[in-house]
């Protein structure tokens, strides 16, 4: 969606609202800044662990301003990070987050994909999922 028009760019928030929105349902909680720190880390660790391709095939589907946040900070000589296990793509995932205490990583990885899913299509997810190591994928799919 080219962004010729402030209408553009109104319809563009919006949708970024509701992303935010459904991100904070599945959370279970009514703190939408936690929500928002949510998806930006997952878009993040996601696109640092993906090739660059399939990183650009996937922000491609997202909002403007979601493409931005999920670019912020890119280093393309670093694609993608060797991160393979489970523990520390939770890890990286809570960094960047900013998680409360007592915050499951996993499930905000879940729920972040949930919404993923619901906002992408599926080919692309499954194509982003598909580059991912299984146990990574697995916490992602189902927590």
């Amino acid at each position: 969606m080219p962004t010729h028009s402030v209408d553009t760019i109104e319809r563009n928030v919006h949708k970024v609202n509701e992303w935010l929105a459904d991100l904070a349902e599945e959370l279970g909680t009514d703190d939408r800044e936690m929500a928002w720190r949510v998806l930006r880390a997952h878009l993040q660790v996601l696109r640092d662990r993906l090739t660059i391709d399939e990183a650009a095939q996937l922000a491609a589907q997202l909002p403007h301003l979601l493409r931005g946040v999920m670019y912020e900070g890119f280093d393309p000589g670093h694609q993608p990070e060797k991160i393979r296990d489970r523990d520390a793509f939770l890890a990286r995932l809570a960094e960047r987050a900013v998680l409360p205490d007592g915050t499951d990583p996993a499930r905000a990885a879940t729920a972040a994909t949930r919404v993923l899913r619901r906002h992408v299509t599926p080919g692309e997810l499954d194509d982003v999922l598909g580059q991912l190591p299984d146990e990574i994928r697995q916490v992602l799919e189902h927590g």
